[in-house]
Parts: structure tokens; sequence; C-alpha cells
């Protein structure tokens, strides 16, 4: 039984392994359910696609036309499946220190010199009563920390209008991934962006999305190195020492 156990563990390990392969690439029309989820589940169930209502090129008696197409048109994106631009420039530090030390000190002492003659009847027998009652403590507390933080990214990738809010607010979502020999590079990107935020030249800042969700990873055999293999990340759950 556990030589069946452990050959049924080996096989699913190099099922699921790509040994000799390089990543596979997700096609471009896969699903956009793997990509994470940019809106809550209250405001999903509040998004609704707003019905586009066509809206005439040009204007009876006019030689231009007013669309996105045109010379002056405005090319930003304002429906679904639109592009535009996410631009990330993170360069953020972050620095907290602080400290306590506290100390406190006490003693109490009280003396009999005399009580109807008990302490020189007492001191007799080699007994003092002088101090009588004596105590004394002595307590002190000292600690520090400090946290230090420090994140520099600089991406743009390019993102997809799959949704429309009831009050305009369009939902994107983006992804790139870039293969180098047998590493992948991957890029997300999802949030809500309002259509007065993007920029003539159809961008948006990472700061002007509201919920936004950044993952920049990536996976093959220089990420497959540096995580713990299926074995010790599970005896790590189950051992409690």
């Amino acid at each position: 039984m556990r030589k069946a156990l452990a050959i049924a563990f080996i096989l699913t390990g190099c099922a699921t392994s790509e040994i000799g392969q390089p990543p596979q690439v997700t096609p471009i029309d896969a699903p956009e359910n793997r990509i994470i989820a940019a809106v809550s589940p209250e405001r999903l169930a509040l998004s609704q696609a707003a019905a586009s209502r066509a809206e005439p090129l040009t204007s009876d008696g006019s030689l231009w036309r007013s669309g996105p197409s045109s010379l002056f048109g405005d090319r930003r994106a304002s429906v679904l499946g639109d592009i535009l631009t996410v631009v990330i420039e993170i360069d953020e530090q972050a620095e907290i220190s602080n400290g306590t030390d506290r100390s406190r000190s006490g003693q109490e002492g009280m003396s009999v010199s005399s009580l109807f003659g008990l302490p020189e009847s007492l001191a007799g027998r080699g007994v003092s009563l002088d101090p009588a009652v004596e105590a004394s403590s002595t307590s002190g507390s000292s600690g520090s920390g400090s946290t230090r933080r420090e994140e520099e990214i600089t991406l743009r990738v390019a993102a997809t209008v799959v949704d429309i809010l009831p009050n305009g607010h369009l939902v994107v979502l983006g992804s790139q991934e870039v293969r180098v020999n047998y590493e992948l590079r991957d890029l997300q990107v999802a949030g809500i962006v309002r259509p007065e935020d993007i920029s003539r030249q159809n961008e948006i800042t990472y700061d002007k999305i509201a919920g936004a969700r950044i993952i920049y990873g990536g996976r093959g055999q220089i990420t497959d190195l540096q995580q713990p293999r299926y074995g010790q990340q599970l005896l790590e759950r189950v051992l409690p020492f």
C-alpha cells in the first residue's frame, strides 16, 4: 500500500511538471477568468454593461468626421473592447522605527525599636526586629522595532475594457507574457478607471485605477528552483516542529 502511494505521488509530480519543455504561453483567446478579479462581488453584481449608443460620425452639411478615426477625434478608450495603456511606475519607500524603555524600582522598610519589651526579649534569643519588615522590588523593560520597505517597478501594459459599470466607469483587464528560453515573465493588471482620467494619449497611470491589482511574476526553471518541493511544503504544513 505504501509503495503504491509513493508511486502515485511520484507520477503526479511528473505529470504536473514540464520536464525538458519551456513553460507554455497562454493562448491569446484564453478566457479572462484566469486573471485576478478586479471588482468585488458586490460591484460585479452591478456591473451590467451599459447600452452603447451609436453616434453619427458626420453631421448634415459637414465635411469633417467626428469619430475616433478622424484627425481631431477622441481616441481614448470608452466602449467594450477598446484598448488603453496602463503605465506602472512604482518608486516607494517606507521606514518606521520605534523604541520603548521603561524601568521602576521600589523599597519599603519598617523597624520596631520598642514594643512592650519584645525586641529586648527577642534580642536575648538572637532574634532582631531591626528592621522588622523590609521589601524591595525592581522591574524594567525595553523594546525596539523597525520596518523598512522599498519597491521600484516601471512597466507598461495594454489593457482591454471588459465591462462598463452603470455609472460609466470602465473595468479593464490586461496581461502580458514574455518567454525567454525556459523562463516566462507574466504581468497582469486589473481595476476600475474613470474615462476622464484617461489621457489624450490613451494612457492611464496605476495610481488612478480603483481597486488596482498588479501581478508581476513568472514561471519556469529558475522560478521552480526558488520554490521548495511539494514534499517539503507538505511536511512544513503537517509537522508541528
